[in-house]
């Protein structure tokens, strides 16, 4: 067996046929098959958009409420439905930003709050919701709008996981852990697109419509664990207030779609033109450079020993990982950052990127505060970097992914997907 000889362009290739193979879309309409007419329609999230327009073909004329993420720059990115077509005339469409919430994030939580309270008893709402919901739909509750930025913030930076940051997300909010299906009388079916490790409902865009199993007293052990202050969020969590709901009568719930349906999609790809690929795992976490070791060390058992795998030999794999932020610290995301702490481990063995391509990159065609989706390592890439005079240690400790990549020419665009199944690394080793 051979393996194909432009390997980036097969890496590029696995990527966006995953996107297309496992499109909200394409998720959706099964979900949706022989379900009665929903009242309502609510999409949330990165993927809102696409699945808002498979529902609507399922249920053309339906009410139709959608939260969407604006672009880079702050530009409108209100994408298209699985037909190419816009949305239709008569769905509401609202821009709100990501990672961080504003007032349009808090008006868009208020909106979709009435217009779920404005159904009646025996009314059906479907909610389609997908990663990005939590800063999206956003009601801060014992916090002002600034003060839950500035946390949002310094949770975003200080290496907590998303497990961690949509928990205190939820019991800062009067939306979010199960408070935006509490507000209506009608019930509430739910289906989700998993961004997050572990597929847990509560978790994704922190769980508008699914009970909260986690207290304030949770909330406030993340905040204790990374040593933040937020003096004004302590006092909230502490005074007594109402805690999330537990429990929800009126709500069902479905996961149509995860990290693990777009490693398949990748897989099946690769395999088709000729390379084995195997799936390390899909529940990947931690920060970006101990993944990056990990991997490492994984390529140096394949090459030395030939175990768990022999080239020519893909090796896939997804998750998510944190990245823990320095004062000044440059442009990037997690993806680019396991790229290149990779490629920094990689250069310390004796073989360096000898045989090897690579891929890391977010499902959501954005990573960090980098335009990228991620980026490519090729056998040369160390070498290109020596003649531009670039070093790839120094770029990593300023976290300035990104600009190290862009210099190579070695980021990959795509742009907004409309979609998130969270992160991806493929390393194909010949």
């Amino acid at each position: 067996m051979t393996a194909p000889p432009d390997l980036r362009a097969l890496l590029r290739g696995a990527f966006l046929h995953a996107l297309e193979d496992a499109s909200p879309a394409r998720l959706l309409e099964p979900a949706l098959r022989d379900r009665p007419a929903p009242d309502l329609i609510l999409a949330v999230g990165k993927a809102s958009v696409p699945m808002a327009g498979a529902a609507l073909n399922a249920f053309p004329g339906v009410p139709t409420l959608v939260v969407t993420p604006r672009g880079p720059a702050g530009q409108a990115s209100p994408g298209h439905a699985p037909t190419g077509q816009a949305l239709p005339a008569h769905a509401e469409v609202l821009f709100a930003p990501h990672p961080v919430p504003d007032a349009a994030s808090e008006h868009a939580a208020r909106r979709a709050l009435a217009r779920l309270g404005a159904i009646g008893t025996g009314g059906r709402a479907l909610v389609l919701i997908s990663g990005g919901g939590s800063a999206l739909l956003s009601l801060p509750r014992g916090v002002t709008l600034a003060q839950k930025q500035a946390l949002t913030r310094d949770l975003l930076a200080s290496g907590a996981d998303i497990h961690e940051i949509n928990t205190v997300r939820r019991h800062l909010s009067g939306v979010k852990g199960g408070q935006l299906a509490a507000a209506t009388r009608a019930h509430v079916h739910s289906l989700i697109l998993s961004d997050v490790v572990g597929d847990v409902p509560a978790v994704i865009a922190s769980g508008p419509t699914v009970p909260d199993p986690t207290t304030h007293a949770d909330a406030l052990a993340v905040l204790d664990r990374h040593g933040l202050p937020a003096p004004e969020a302590r006092a909230h969590l502490r005074s007594g207030a109402p805690d999330t709901p537990g429990d929800l009568l009126n709500a069902t719930w479905q996961i149509i779609g995860s990290n693990r349906t777009f490693l398949e999609a990748a897989r099946a790809f690769i395999e088709a033109r000729g390379l084995r690929a195997v799936i390390l795992g899909d529940t990947f976490t931690g920060e970006a450079r101990s993944l990056a070791a990990f991997h490492a060390s994984v390529i140096h058992s394949v090459r030395t020993h030939g175990t768990p795998l022999t080239p020519p030999v893909a090796v896939l794999s997804g998750g998510e990982a944190t990245v823990t932020l320095t004062p000044g610290a440059g442009r990037g995301g997690r993806n680019l950052e396991f790229a290149l702490a990779l490629l920094t481990e990689l250069a310390a063995t004796g073989p360096g990127l000898r045989g090897l391509h690579a891929l890391s990159a977010g499902t959501d065609g954005q990573d960090g505060s980098s335009p990228a989706a991620g980026a490519f390592l090729t056998p040369d890439s160390l070498t290109r970097a020596g003649h531009l005079g670039l070093d790839p240690r120094d770029f990593l400790r300023r976290h300035d992914s990104h600009a190290f990549f862009e210099a190579l020419g070695d980021t990959l665009h795509t742009g907004l997907t409309g979609h998130n199944l969270n992160d991806f690394c493929a390393v194909v080793l010949t």
